[in-house]
């Protein structure tokens, strides 16, 4: 046996921030012995768990990587031509290597502090003026989870904008040639809501007085390319509005929608660099007219100008969004897919407008010398008029044996059903693969020899685009891989990620993304697989979903768990259609109401309306808790109609409740079943289960407890675990067998959403095991714990538990500094950049607050660091309370103190250059220095300019 001594360190050691040493210390801090002893202080002794975690034990970064790599070479990796909105395509090695894989980038949260997020954001605006450019509509968002989602979130949107007309129509008119997945995802979305859908073919669509949209695909599901001009001007003289699923690619060279008349615009950006993944995740995007705006779901980036003057960018029109609506919002949307927008965005800077057009004319060329090779065979095609996707029907050989064929020279293709094959092709095709398709047909050289004497066939000219587009420079100033390189790392270097220094948000757990969890999604195995790949060449990914479902059930006490949801949000709306489900079996139809919590997340309410539900919110007391008897009042009240509960845990006020049993059992009474948002559950694996506890049902946020990155913003995951009477049903897919037996309609595009995500939740569980993880949660009770320790009399903890205690995270009441300072929570936040921190997170859920998570990956010395930094700011309110400075002009009404501010020819503060630039002494070992001053938001929502300004605009801002 060799000496354990020389044993490789255990990655719990890596993965947890303070070192065995350092625990001590932080618990003598506390008066605790253990933490053990922290943990019987904290949790309920009504719901800790006394058994281990039934997952395996920790595995090595070695035997994990090795386990990883087995599951991938599981799948098999063959030329996908299946289509349907997934293309294979190419990642340029730069954009790979700097932004997918660059912590500098997949650490960053969503940037709602604009002033440490201003390179991300251009990144964004980017990507929304190449939407806007390609589909030739003013406006569109920063990305959405996927086309099918993207689909349904433009059906509301067309609903709301028609105002009090739109509230009397219900019916959507949906084309059969869209995507069968975005039809199914788009029924699942509107059956709750009370809106029809009439599916059948757009040149017979009759718009009667119920029909307030029609949802058509550019190019068709099949490749068709059609000319919609006429059905538009039919739609709007009827007072609807019509939406264009489309690709970007193809608008290259096709006319664009809003020439043609559509009103929105929505489709994938996948195909921009980013891997199939086996569906995700994916970047999805929508554009509308400027008189939709307001309407538009998700977020948006918007130029406005900082306290200079000079033009930065914020997230804009925020009233929109769920966190701001609550129940009165018709989005839940809160992650989207930042990362990957990014990355299509930077493939479009790389590319410019010349090689994107290339790409797509390559594609069109090829396709059309295909289609004319298969017509010398006899073969039918569906349409004369396409982009890179052919419909075939073929005469040489049955269907089965086409496809057959096709596999042994490693193709996919697509079995339409019917006796017809789909063909789509994309920016790898190679002319070896033409060949290979051919063959597949029953044909072979000869074919392609004589349809080269026909005439290619060309796009009709009625449909060709004219326009320009992506004219901005950006697009055109970086095609050297030194000046994009260069250029990435400007951006990045203007942001604040984990790289830099600890994100304290609270309600977030921007943990540690550690490598070896984030290593196989570059891997081809795993990333090269289309989503509706057959199941034989998938075997890899099924036993790796089988695994992380059994581990997932173990670590929330549930009996089945559907992966599907391809964020937090989509798994709260997913939980609640399997509640609505399970009641409408039983025949419950009536029972429609919600009670939440008034401290709930804004995606509660949200996911709550979507999903056909009345909110009834129920108060909380004066610790922070549900108050029981409001509790038991309005579940009486509401009891003949009550569906569902919903309830945080720990609450979002940061503590564990002790009557979180007693919670349940009301909402038990009276026929209701308990929603669980798993957005705290890094406070509850391997100390208790949410399924022991009394929930029927919860989602996880596999990016905040089990480690996928933030990525400014996405991706995320949100897969739901419930309770065996509820597995039934669980989410299906037209595409794949998935969910239960009476499953409700998919929320997802793909099966699996952002499937290849997935592999960092499964490396993360298996290096730490069941004791890791349950470490995990004890060292992040403790730092929450020894923070609000350090920063007692300095600022007060709001909430705290029985035992005197919080959770993983803590509120800091910083509303009396408003009083006696004239200091805002927001003013602390643009001071701790100064510091080099990132803020907690702000006025939520308790407005004028800050929330407080150090997760528990964060060390002493980081932890000290922050409690320094708010010590001291702490300590510069304190001159403004006693009058030594100024209300007005401070450095916490002036922060943040950029670069230019500092280093300025005339200084008109009452305050020093030093005390403003470098508070603190770790500022002069490494200074991060927010890039503009503080944001101007009234201007940004006044002036919504959500497109590249001109290039003089940031380069005034370089030079300044």
């Amino acid at each position: 046996m060799p000496n354990q001594q020389h044993a490789p360190t255990p990655f719990v050691q890596r993965h947890l921030g303070p070192r065995p040493a350092e625990i001590e210390h932080m618990l003598h801090a506390l008066q605790l012995a253990s933490l053990e002893e922290l943990t019987a202080r904290t949790v309920p002794a009504s719901i800790r768990m006394e058994a281990p975690l039934q997952v395996p034990p920790a595995a090595s970064e070695t035997e994990v990587m090795q386990e990883l790599a087995d599951l991938a070479a599981r799948n098999q990796v063959f030329r996908s031509f299946i289509g349907m909105g997934y293309h294979d395509c190419v990642t340029p090695a730069i954009i790979q290597r700097n932004i997918l894989e660059n912590p500098g980038w997949y650490t960053a949260y969503t940037p709602y502090q604009a002033e440490i997020s201003q390179g991300r954001m251009e990144a964004l605006l980017n990507f929304q003026t190449l939407v806007t450019d390609l589909t030739a509509l003013p406006v569109a968002n920063s990305s959405l989870l996927d086309e099918g989602t993207a689909a349904a979130e433009a059906m509301t949107l067309c609903r709301r904008a028609l105002g009090r007309s739109g509230e009397a129509r219900d019916v959507l008119l949906v084309d059969g040639g869209c995507h069968p997945q975005t039809i199914a995802v788009v029924r699942t979305r509107a059956e709750p809501l009370g809106i029809e859908l009439q599916v059948g073919d757009w040149q017979t669509f009759q718009f009667s007085e119920r029909v307030f949209a029609v949802l058509i695909q550019y190019p068709d599901t099949s490749g068709a390319v059609h000319d919609y001009a006429a059905l538009c001007q039919q739609a709007h003289a009827a007072g609807a509005l019509v939406i264009a699923a489309t690709d970007l690619l193809a608008l290259t060279l096709l006319k664009p929608p809003g020439e043609w008349g559509a009103d929105v615009a929505v489709g994938s950006a996948q195909r921009l660099g980013v891997p199939l993944g086996f569906g995700g995740p994916h970047p999805a995007f929508m554009a509308t007219r400027e008189d939709h705006k307001r309407h538009l779901p998700g977020r948006i980036i918007g130029v406005s100008r900082d306290a200079n003057g000079q033009p930065a960018m914020r997230l804009a029109l925020q009233t929109r969004e769920q966190h701001i609506r609550r129940e009165k919002a018709t989005s839940n949307l809160c992650t989207a897919q930042v990362l990957l927008a990014v990355t299509a965005s930077m493939y479009a800077v790389y590319h410019g407008p010349r090689g994107l057009h290339s790409i797509a004319a390559r594609m069109h060329a090829q396709a059309a010398h295909l289609a004319a090779a298969l017509e010398t065979m006899g073969c039918e095609l569906h349409a004369a008029d396409f982009f890179d996707t052919l419909r075939v029907r073929p005469q040489l050989r049955t269907v089965a044996k086409v496809l057959a064929a096709a596999r042994t020279h490693g193709v996919n293709l697509r079995d339409f059903g019917d006796g017809t094959v789909g063909i789509a092709l994309d920016e790898t095709v190679t002319e070896a693969d033409l060949h290979s398709v051919v063959q597949a047909f029953g044909g072979g050289a000869a074919n392609f020899d004589e349809a080269a004497a026909s005439e290619p066939a060309a796009l009709p000219t009625e449909l060709q685009r004219t326009s320009e587009y992506m004219q901005h420079p950006v697009f055109t100033r970086y095609h050297s891989e030194t000046e994009l390189l260069r250029y990435i790392h400007r951006l990045q270097s203007k942001d604040l990620s984990l790289t830099t220094a600890m994100i304290p948000l609270g309600s977030c757990t921007m943990k540690l993304n550690a490598t070896a969890e984030m290593a196989a999604i570059s891997w081809p195995g795993f990333a090269r697989l289309h989503p509706f790949a057959p199941a034989d060449q998938t075997q890899g990914y099924t036993e790796m979903f089988s695994r992380l479902e059994e581990w997932l059930q173990a670590v929330t006490g549930f009996a089945a768990v559907s992966l599907q949801p391809n964020a937090g949000s989509q798994g709260e709306y997913a939980g609640l259609l399997v509640i609505r489900a399970y009641h409408h079996a039983r025949g419950d139809l009536h029972r429609n109401v919600c009670l939440i919590p008034s401290s709930a997340h804004g995606t509660n309410p949200a996911s709550a309306t979507m999903a056909g539900m009345e909110v009834v919110v129920v108060a909380c007391d004066a610790d922070g808790n549900v108050d029981l008897a409001d509790l038991r009042a309005k579940a009486t009240l509401h009891s003949a109609n009550l569906a569902a509960l919903m309830v945080t845990y720990p609450s979002t006020h940061g503590v564990f409740e002790e009557s979180i049993r007693d919670i349940c059992a009301v909402a038990h009474e009276h026929g209701a079943q308990v929603y669980m948002d798993g957005a705290n559950m890094n406070a509850q694996v391997g100390v208790c289960q949410p399924g022991e506890i009394g929930a029927d049902v919860c989602h996880l946020n596999l990016h905040k407890t089990f480690a996928i990155p933030h990525g400014g913003g996405g991706p995320g995951m949100g897969p739901i675990c419930v309770a065996e009477h509820l597995a039934p049903f669980l989410p299906g897919h037209p595409a794949a067998t998935v969910g239960g037996a009476e499953a409700v309609g998919p929320v997802s595009a793909a099966p699996w959403g952002s499937a290849l995500v997935l592999t960092i939740s499964y490396a993360y569980i298996r290096l730490l095991g069941a004791d890791g993880m349950r470490a995990a949660t004890q060292v992040a009770l403790l730092n929450a714990n020894y923070i609000a320790q350090r920063l007692h009399g300095h600022y007060e903890v709001l909430y705290r538990g029985s035992n005197g205690l919080v959770a993983h995270e803590c509120i800091l009441d910083t509303r009396p500094l408003k009083v006696s300072a004239g200091v805002e929570a927001m003013d602390i936040a643009k001071r701790l950049m100064d510091y080099g921190f990132h803020a907690p997170t702000v006025s939520f859920p308790v407005a004028g607050t800050l929330m407080v998570e150090p997760t528990e990956s964060e060390s002493l010395a980081e932890i000290d660091r922050f409690c320094d930094a708010m010590i001291a700011v702490r300590d510069e309110i304190r001159e403004i309370e006693q009058g030594r400075a100024d209300r007005e002009n401070n450095p916490l009404k002036r922060a943040p103190h950029p670069p230019q501010d500092v280093c300025a020819d005339v200084w008109d503060r009452p305050y020093s250059r030093m005390q403003a630039a470098y508070p603190a002494p770790w500022s002069y070992v490494h200074k991060y220095w927010p890039p503009i001053a503080r944001i101007d938001d009234v201007f940004g929502d006044r002036n919504l300019v959500c497109t590249c300004l001109p290039i003089e605009a940031y380069a005034a801002v370089d030079a300044a």
